[in-house]
């Protein structure tokens, strides 16, 4: 029972997931210049200073023409949630 214990304690110690999905996308062409923005929540529920838009991915990036915009989040059990806006263009 204890060796069942500790094996499941460090599999959940190991355990991440971490999810990338397309927003969306323009007309426009896929330009060389890509910003990103984000932060940290905790609790998945405390986000202190948290801009994950894509207005400021794409100052970020000094992008004035977005190509397309994806959504990035990594989890770790709900306690430390890192959410990041992903933005291409010229």
């Amino acid at each position: 029972m204890k060796n069942l214990l500790l094996g499941f304690a460090a599999a959940a110690m190991l355990a991440s997931c971490s999810l990338t999905v397309p927003v969306g996308a323009t007309s426009n062409s896929v330009g060389s210049k890509v910003g990103e923005a984000g932060g940290t929540c905790y609790l998945s529920q405390i986000c202190l200073g948290v801009d994950a838009g894509i207005a400021a991915a794409a100052r970020a990036g000094g992008i004035t023409k977005i190509s397309t915009v994806d959504y990035k989040v990594d989890n770790l059990f709900n306690l430390l949630v890192t959410h990041t806006c992903i933005v291409t263009g010229e």
